[in-house]
């Protein structure tokens, strides 16, 4: 079955029933559901599992209530000291349910759990007397919530997958034992939702090959937010951050997880000439701390840095702020992303709006995020020696690093801003709500 173009949904009258048109912000403000059950948008980014979904659903949420939405995003409360409602603005705010523990439960133990997020979700929503004629859920935990409100209701259903457990699983030596109803659920939301949004073409692909010929799909990437991530003079950047001015940089932005790929990093940049010269710093921003779920994943690293020799040349900068994570890309020659797999690769081009090079792995949406030779390069996932031939390449060749700096920027400006995703999110909901008024599609 062919992609699903918002054009082909949009009714062909009526339009001004709804609105279809008129300044948004003119209008009645109409009710929306995000949900996010592990994902808590107002987490904070790098601790336990925050991540790229965490980002995605919250720049969703906020950037929706600029265009006249009134969004609630739902996720599951993991701590019993966390607000029950953050406001991130007058239309946005995230709603924590009590389903289970009040505590971290790694997401392949969540799923029991879910039930209890459904009638967490049904009792807030009857208490509050809202209705939300449409619910964009976020992995395949939300995706199985969104599946039972959608028998209780006839709400619009749309899913983002974040990661696909059909790709996933092939990257894993032992399938979880939650794994068959992950499959199972993932094929569901994919012919019973009303659309499910892939962030890359290459995701796309894997749903048709992988899960079902069935249901809908709409190509809408992911954005970053270009008003911070910027291009940022390297001195000056280095100079704020206190690193060496003529070190040659190379950034690694993620989870402490084994998919994530940093042991292919760690070992190409020991075997880089730049660090054979004795001038390569390998700068490591991300995860939380030592004792936290990711801390066995952080050790095993650390034991991989000491066995090759560069302890002295790594810096471990931990969880950073927004605010200061677009100064580690600037003062960066290169952004390394050897993840085995990514649906879309947030690092990726949050790297290219600071105008850093990036080197990345050969899969999934990293091959629609990077342009090979103009905004960076792509090589085989987990080979070494490609990974550290490509560094040193970038390395080596400052005048062509200018242009892919100028490239790479210009791409994140042009096909991957929040307000470039999000307005085609806002126009795929207004043509399924306007389907479920005229049953026209």
């Amino acid at each position: 079955m062919k992609t699903v173009d918002v054009d082909e949904l949009r009714p062909s009258n009526e339009l001004t029933d709804i609105g279809w048109g008129k300044d948004p912000l003119l209008l009645p403000r109409q009710a929306i559901a995000l949900i996010s059950d592990h994902g808590d948008p107002a987490a904070e980014i790098g601790v336990e599992e925050a991540g790229g979904q965490n980002v995605y659903v919250r720049q969703v949420g906020e950037t929706l209530a600029t265009l006249g939405w009134q969004v609630d995003m739902f996720t599951r409360k993991v701590n019993p000291n966390d607000r029950a409602i953050v406001q991130h603005s007058p239309h946005c705010r995230t709603i924590r349910l009590v389903a289970g523990p009040e505590q971290f439960i790694p997401r392949d133990e969540i799923f029991k759990y879910m039930p209890q997020f459904v009638e967490a979700f049904e009792a807030f929503r009857l208490q509050e007397g809202i209705s939300y004629p449409l619910i964009h859920t976020n992995y395949w935990l939300s995706a199985w919530v969104g599946l039972q409100l959608k028998k209780l209701s006839q709400i619009q259903l749309v899913h983002t997958y974040h990661s696909l457990g059909a790709v996933k699983y092939q990257f894993v030596p032992d399938r979880p034992p939650i794994g068959s109803t992950r499959l199972r659920v993932e094929r569901q939301i994919l012919e019973q939702a009303d659309c499910v949004v892939a962030t890359s073409p290459q995701e796309e692909e894997s749903l048709r090959a992988l899960v079902s010929q069935k249901g809908r799909i709409k190509v809408i990437p992911y954005g970053t937010d270009v008003n911070n991530f910027r291009i940022i003079p390297k001195t000056e950047a280095r100079a704020k951050l206190g690193l060496n001015p003529t070190e040659q940089i190379v950034l690694y932005v993620g989870r402490f997880d084994p998919r994530k790929g940093i042991e292919t990093v760690v070992r190409a940049c020991a075997e880089s000439k730049a660090q054979k010269v004795g001038n390569l710093r390998l700068a490591i921003v991300g995860g939380s701390c030592p004792d936290r779920i990711d801390g066995q994943e952080r050790k095993r690293i650390e034991q991989i840095i000491q066995e090759v020799g560069l302890a002295q040349r790594t810096l471990f900068s931990g969880q950073l702020d927004h605010s200061v994570l677009p100064l580690y890309y600037a003062a960066s020659d290169v952004c390394v992303i050897p993840s085995h797999y990514e649906p879309f690769g947030l690092v990726a081009i949050e790297a290219m709006a600071c105008g850093t090079p990036v080197v990345a792995s050969d899969v999934g949406g990293l091959k629609f995020a990077i342009v090979p030779e103009k905004t960076g390069l792509l090589v085989p996932s987990q080979s070494i020696t490609a990974f550290a031939a490509a560094i040193d390449r970038i390395l080596a060749d400052k005048w062509w690093v200018k242009q892919l700096s100028i490239n790479a920027s210009a791409r994140v400006r042009e096909q991957f801003t929040w307000a470039r995703t999000v307005s085609q999110l806002s126009n795929l909901y207004q043509c399924l709500l306007a389907g479920s008024v005229n049953s026209n599609f």
